[in-house]
């Protein structure tokens, strides 16, 4: 019992105020225990044995999974079964940041003064309520550390009042009363603890949870964030360089991010050398957005419009595609064959012209031919380069854009810690976007958190285009589903169906079902002879994936085939014919993924 009030008693650390030269200048972090904080020399043994003592959390990943299981956040708990020591320490350096704790069940790496921090603090950027120490897991909604502006999962300290998250480490810094030369105002800024009434000069936003700094000599506001924002950055929205300004010089502007409105009176980026584009501070600063490169004084080159073509001219009609190894001939009289795919975005070849190759099978539209190398797209920050995974490491991927697995060419980004994949349908959309089920434009206007449900499949949203005069959105899976495609028992094309088109009494060609019970919202379907096809059944599951390849599902590796013809083979598992693409592994079949998750 005694054992337990002491631990109480060490649970809530705090600020002191500073003074230098006479002067207060900062608030300083006061850990209950170790005063002060940071040490600025090595600790002692006493120290170190000190330390020892301080009773720690119970690593959580053990217990996500038990009591927590429902809950997305949890308080962290001290608890005295911490003696039963769950995890180790490891000493790399004597340096604050570089110690870590080791959980021995789950691997789990905490920072020492993560494990170390009090269960409650009292800071000054969120004077109104206390902080505790909480564990946000992966899967949480995304929320910022409002001190550094980046994720916050696993360890932080959280508002249970109100939508406030910091990291530890952010929590224990210390704070300055005053900035001397921020970057976006010529006058000294202080500290003023009643941000929530106040909107900032240079985002134009009150953001109840941010620390805001004040001139009162010009009664200039800025988040504590906002202050340091770049001059020049280069977005993926846009094809020139914007900078920042104070104001804009007339009063009617639309974000080229999010497509609202921008007031005038409070700072924003621009184009120099448009006239017409200008994006919210907050839009231009998104991490989806921007690459955050910082680019004054560094000078402007625009490489990637003077980038190499995707083929070089052999003769007329003649290419050399730097994806391919052979010389492929431009047909422009095409007989529809439903076993050719093109080689690049994995659809059937109905019209347009193609290419195909003089030595093997390859085939590719010319439309996807000269798909440029190199592209800046919408939905990165950084360049993606163009490329065909399936000659290096692996048959397929799964896109970033409309999460499906794909096997085709793909746009990459070169840096590996982004593994950001596009596939070159995605690739093709810009802004705005003209879909053929929807009378107005539409936008990737939505933050990369919001995921509402596609009004075209009935399904959440993993990327969504959204319709800025209406309430229309699309998810970009349905959005590149070919409009018009061929089936092989019709001499007619067939378009999209989909909405309250849909008859219920109406079936599918080829497995005979009706429509209204299955969970598919769309189909294909000619007018004419008025054929109606499920996606799957006409194109298989996995639609952009190539036959004959293999593909890891459930940890387990398939090859995917074409049904045999004329005969449809027994599904091993559910023991019904399958109606489009099979799954082979180990001389056994599966007619769907769902079937091959489940055979041994």
């Amino acid at each position: 019992m005694h054992t337990i009030c002491a631990m109480k008693s060490i649970l809530i650390g705090g600020f002191h105020e500073v003074e230098i030269d006479g002067k207060l200048s900062q608030l300083v972090y006061h850990h209950p225990k170790y005063q002060p904080i940071p040490q600025t020399q090595s600790p002692t043994s006493s120290d170190e044995a000190d330390s020892n003592n301080q009773p720690l959390f119970l690593c959580p990943y053990p217990r996500v999974g038990n009591v927590y299981s429902d809950s997305l956040v949890f308080p962290v708990s001290y608890s005295l079964e911490y003696d039963i020591s769950t995890t180790r320490s490891h000493q790399r350096d004597s340096n604050f940041g570089i110690d870590y704790y080791f959980c021995e069940l789950c691997d789990g790496i905490y920072h020492k003064e993560c494990v170390e921090s009090p269960f409650i603090i009292k800071h000054p950027y969120h004077p109104e309520h206390s902080l505790q120490l909480s564990y946000r897991k992966s899967d949480a909604p995304d929320i910022e550390c409002f001190c550094c502006g980046r994720g916050a999962i696993d360890m932080v300290h959280s508002c249970t009042k109100c939508e406030a998250v910091m990291h530890p480490i952010c929590a224990m810094k210390s704070i300055s009363f005053v900035v001397d030369q921020p970057k976006r105002h010529d006058h000294p800024l202080t500290l003023f603890p009643e941000q929530a009434s106040l909107t900032c000069n240079i985002c134009g936003l009150i953001r109840k949870n941010y620390p805001t700094y004040v001139c009162f000599r010009c009664r200039f506001v800025a988040h504590n964030d906002c202050m340091y924002s770049p001059s020049i950055i280069k977005i993926s929205r846009h094809h020139h360089r914007v900078s920042y300004t104070s104001s804009l010089q007339y009063e009617e502007w639309s974000c080229g991010v999010c497509r609202k409105n921008i007031n005038a009176d409070y700072g924003a980026y621009m184009c120099d050398k448009c006239d017409d584009y200008a994006v919210h501070v907050k839009c231009a600063l998104r991490k989806d957005v921007w690459d955050g490169v910082e680019l004054e004084s560094i000078p402007e080159e625009d490489d990637i419009s003077q980038d190499v073509g995707p083929f070089e001219i052999i003769s007329e009609g003649v290419i050399l595609h730097f994806l391919h190894d052979h010389h492929l001939r431009l047909e422009v009289r095409i007989i529809y064959d439903e076993k050719k795919f093109c080689e690049s975005c994995v659809l059937p070849i109905v019209e347009g012209y193609r290419y195909s190759c003089v030595e093997c099978d390859f085939v590719i539209h010319e439309i996807c031919a000269k798909d440029r190398r190199r592209i800046q797209h919408a939905l990165h920050p950084h360049p993606l380069t163009l490329s065909d995974k399936s000659k290096y490491d692996t048959d397929g991927f799964r896109c970033n854009a409309c999460d499906r697995y794909c096997g085709g060419f793909v746009y990459m980004c070169p840096r590996k810690e982004c593994n950001f994949d596009l596939d070159v349908r995605c690739a093709s959309v810009c802004e705005p976007f003209n879909f053929q089920g929807h009378k107005h434009p539409l936008f990737l206007a939505l933050g990369p958190g919001e995921k509402p449900i596609c009004h075209v499949c009935k399904s959440k949203s993993h990327t969504p285009l959204n319709c800025i005069k209406c309430d229309f959105i699309v998810c970009l899976k349905c959005a590149t589903l070919p409009y018009k495609v061929k089936y092989k028992h019709d001499t007619h094309s067939l378009t999209i169906l989909w909405g309250e088109e849909v008859c219920e009494k109406d079936w599918c060609e080829v497995c005979e079902r009706n429509l209204g019970d299955t969970d598919t919202k769309v189909f294909y379907w000619c007018n004419d002879c008025c054929t109606t096809l499920h996606i799957e059944c006409l194109f298989g599951e996995l639609l952009y994936m190539k036959l004959g390849r293999f593909l890891d599902w459930n940890r387990k590796e398939f090859q995917i085939l074409e049904k045999g013809n004329p005969s449809r083979p027994f599904c091993d598992l559910c023991k019904t014919r399958c109606q489009g693409k099979i799954f082979t592994r180990d001389n056994r079949i599966a007619c769907s993924l769902k079937c091959a998750r489940d055979i041994v």
